[in-house]
């Protein structure tokens, strides 16, 4: 389909902020506020709702884009773009991006390191031996080396294999989940297929999710996967809340099944003040903030999409919206 340009040479080309639960003229305003040629408005400020021909986006509203007859281009401010993808006035004609953030992936990546020796040498005790003034060194004992610890990873995009690469530098050996074979990074083994999953799961003693959420991928964290499990294995959850069927993990933790997970992401943001996972003993809760992108890195992609949507070309950062990433 012919594609008309983003902004004559000439124009400015405006957008618009659209977003539900963050303020973000006040985290990425100054970072774009220097960039030639675009301006930025928040929806009360835009002169002219026609001028609009991309936004910059998180959590919009379900009538968010109704308001703008020709955006051409909405920029998510991180990588996951589900939300957006499923919103009802997402103009058929749009291309969606992402941000792809080599420091982000960095960033989750050292996340996920940190919570596989969390689990793999169950710091939890130690906190509880502090508190308690105990001088216990049981793991002597009982601690299993890295090389005899498979952490099994379920996705394996920019952020999986910078996951995979660092968790692997640890002596970890590495079991990912794609979709499709390929290639992959050294002391990684890649697992295809449509039951790479499960495969996966049944040999991991950590197990890290970082799956994009597609109507294949949710609810995958469920009692039958987690069955399949090694006996006290861990998991790591930083893809979307969705994955995770809660009841069938507080279930898996009780029985034993499942020694302990940490959640970045909920079915529920915030997390109610009432939830069951706030007091579990073998739960550790951060609050979505497995891995952040910086202001600057957020301004770059956006331009980027805007140049090569203007030079008539597909932005290199575009969502697939048959697959969902």
């Amino acid at each position: 389909m012919t594609r008309t340009a983003v902004k004559p040479e000439t124009d400015v080309v405006e957008g618009v902020y659209l977003c539900t639960s963050l303020d973000l003229p006040d985290l990425f305003g100054d970072a774009l506020a220097n960039q030639p040629g675009v301006r930025l408005y928040r929806p009360d400020e835009v002169p002219d709702p026609s001028r609009i021909r991309f936004a910059l986006v998180w959590k919009p509203a379900d009538d968010a884009f109704n308001a703008y007859p020709n955006i051409e281009l909405v920029q998510v401010i991180a990588a996951g773009v589900d939300g957006v993808l499923r919103n009802p006035s997402l103009p058929d004609r749009a291309v969606v991006t992402r941000v792809h953030d080599a420091e982000q992936a960095t960033i989750m990546a050292g996340f996920a390191g940190w919570h596989v020796v969390w689990h793999h040498r169950y710091m939890g005790n130690y906190l509880e031996a502090q508190r308690s003034k105990t001088w216990d060194r049981t793991t002597i004992k009982t601690l299993r080396p890295p090389s005899e610890v498979t952490v099994g990873l379920l996705g394996y995009g920019l952020m999986g294999q910078a996951i995979a690469r660092t968790v692997a530098s640890m002596g970890f050996p590495v079991l990912t989940a794609t979709r499709t074979e390929g290639e992959s990074d050294a002391g990684v083994t890649r697992m295809s297929g449509a039951d790479a999953v499960s495969r996966v799961a049944a040999r991991s003693d950590i197990l890290i999710n970082i799956l994009p959420l597609t109507d294949d991928t949710r609810d995958i964290l469920n009692a039958e996967l987690f069955a399949g499990m090694p006996k006290g294995a861990a998991l790591i959850q930083l893809g979307r809340g969705p994955h995770l069927v809660e009841d069938d993990m507080l279930a898996a933790l009780d029985s034993g099944q499942i020694g302990g997970a940490s959640l970045d992401v909920f079915r529920q943001e915030p997390l109610p003040a009432d939830h069951p996972f706030w007091s579990h003993p073998r739960i550790v809760i951060t609050p979505h903030e497995a891995s952040v992108t910086s202001p600057q890195a957020v301004a770059d992609a956006l331009m980027q999409s805007i140049r090569e949507l203007d030079a008539g070309h597909r932005p290199t950062a575009a969502v697939d919206k048959s697959t969902g990433y």
